[in-house]
C-alpha cells in the first residue's frame, strides 16, 4: 500500500465493529486502535489507563483523585468531559500523523475531518442479530442483550452528537454505511477495502 489511509469505524454496539476493524488491519497490514486509544491516551497524559477506561465515550464531570498525583494531599481533583475529549483527540491526531490506521469510534471521523484520505464507515446490524452476538459473548439472555445494546447506543449517540454537531448513525454523516450481518465480518472488511480502492483512497 503506497498511500496513507485512515479508516474510521463508527458502530452500533454488537454490530461487529471491532471484528471488522481487526480484519481490516490484518488484510491491509496496518495498526488498529480501539481500546488501544485508552492506553495511548493514558501514556500521553500521565493519567492511569483505568481513568480513561471508566470514562470511555461518556459525558460528565469526573473525579480523578488518587489516579493522578497532584501534590495537594487529599484535595479532590476533577476533569470535565471536554478535558478528557481533548486528551483523546490529541492521541487520535498523533496516531493519524504516524501513518495508516484503523480507528474505532471515539469521534475519530470528526476529529480527523480536516485530514486528507480518511474513510468514514458506520457499521450496523438488526437489533435481533446484535442481541444474539452480545448474549452469546457475555452470557446473558436475549432480552438483557437487547436492553444493553439500546443503552450503549444511546450513550454513544449522546457522546458523538454532543462533540461533533452531527448525527451518530445517520448515513449523511459517513462515506459508507454497512449492515455487517449481510456479508459477515470478513466479507464486510473485503467490501470496505474494495470501496476504498474504487474511491481512490487506497492504492
Amino acid at each position: 500500500m503506497e498511500k496513507k489511509i485512515i479508516i474510521n469505524i463508527g458502530r452500533q454496539f454488537g454490530g461487529g465493529g471491532r471484528g471488522v476493524a481487526y480484519e481490516l488491519g490484518r488484510k491491509l497490514d496496518i495498526p488498529v486502535y480501539d481500546r488501544e486509544i485508552i492506553s495511548e491516551s493514558a501514556k500521553d497524559s500521565g493519567f492511569g489507563a483505568e481513568f480513561f477506561k471508566e470514562r470511555d465515550e461518556k459525558r460528565g464531570i469526573f473525579s480523578f483523585a488518587g489516579i493522578f498525583t497532584s501534590g495537594f494531599g487529599d484535595t479532590e481533583n476533577y476533569m470535565s468531559d471536554r478535558g478528557i475529549f481533548k486528551l483523546q483527540s490529541q492521541t487520535i491526531e498523533k496516531i493519524a500523523q504516524q501513518g495508516s490506521a484503523v480507528i474505532v469510534g471515539r469521534c475519530a471521523d470528526y476529529i480527523l475531518r480536516d485530514n486528507e484520505n480518511t474513510l468514514n464507515i458506520f457499521l450496523t446490524s438488526p437489533l435481533e442479530v446484535r442481541a444474539e452476538r452480545i448474549a452469546s459473548r457475555q452470557g446473558m439472555s436475549i432480552e438483557e442483550a437487547m436492553a444493553k445494546a439500546q443503552e450503549k447506543d444511546k450513550k454513544r449517540a449522546e457522546y458523538y452528537n454532543y462533540y461533533t454537531f452531527s448525527d451518530w448513525g445517520v448515513a449523511s454523516t459517513y462515506d459508507l454505511c454497512i449492515d455487517s450481518s449481510i456479508l459477515g465480518i470478513e466479507g464486510t472488511a473485503d467490501f470496505i477495502i474494495d470501496f476504498a480502492e474504487k474511491s481512490g483512497k487506497l492504492r
